[in-house]
């Protein structure tokens, strides 16, 4: 009986060094990531850099794919959705210009990485995602790693949240073939919105209200899945 003890708290001791050991790949592999992928191609905001360097994205998408959580692209995250590519998560985050005070509304939720990374860098959160199984695990992963500031709702982006318009920042994760009116109503003067327009292949815009007037700059070609609409 104690032999049979003693090995199995030897089996113990070896998955717990496994653990400890796969933490420290993950770290390491995190910071290569921010430093080859993401500040090598001119994100230059340390408040982003260091919101990279803290979220770990291996918990956002399936298991199968956790050892590629930190490459060079976007990962499957089950119902047709992508977690997008780190570079991606980065140049959006930075075209809002987040001081740490501002209210955020992002669009398609998806794993929940966008926005914990938000969460890292603004007062508040939230977060719209039309598929309720993704909208679920979301919740569930953000509140279990202690995001109080994020609030997640199931329902249609399109259509944005006015219960708590106007935002500072808003962020649209997913692609719609225009940009909703109803978003640009509900940005704050002053604000700054980010999202990818188009079909197959979008461009990203930076939209910006100043003075009543909105305007618009193309950023880069991006590809993100479509904007799903309630009716679909």
């Amino acid at each position: 009986m104690l032999h049979k003890k003693i090995s199995g708290l030897v089996a113990l001791g070896i998955l717990f060094t496994l653990w400890v050991h796969a933490a420290d790949d993950f770290s390491h592999v995190r910071k290569k990531m921010v430093e080859n992928q993401i500040k090598a191609r001119g994100i230059k905001d340390e408040k982003v850099l260091e919101a990279l360097l803290k979220v770990p994205r291996h918990e956002f998408v399936p298991f199968l794919y956790r050892r590629l959580a930190y490459t060079d692209g976007p990962l499957p995250i089950g119902h047709g959705q992508t977690i997008s590519q780190p570079y991606i998560v980065a140049i959006m985050t930075e075209l809002l210009s987040l001081d740490g005070d501002e209210k955020v509304l992002e669009i398609g939720t998806g794993s929940g990485y966008q926005a914990a990374i938000l969460g890292e860098l603004a007062k508040e959160v939230y977060t719209i995602e039309i598929l309720e199984p993704l909208a679920n695990i979301a919740q569930k992963r953000l509140e279990q790693m202690g995001y109080t500031n994020i609030k997640v709702k199931c329902g249609d982006g399109f259509l944005g949240w006015q219960e708590y318009a106007p935002f500072d920042g808003i962020i649209v994760t997913c692609a719609p073939d225009q940009i909703p009116p109803i978003l640009i109503e509900q940005l704050a003067e002053g604000g700054r919105m980010v999202i990818p327009v188009g079909e197959s292949w979008q461009e990203l815009k930076l939209v910006t209200k100043e003075d009543g007037k909105v305007i618009t700059k193309d950023i880069i070609p991006v590809r993100f899945v479509p904007m799903i609409r309630k009716e679909q």
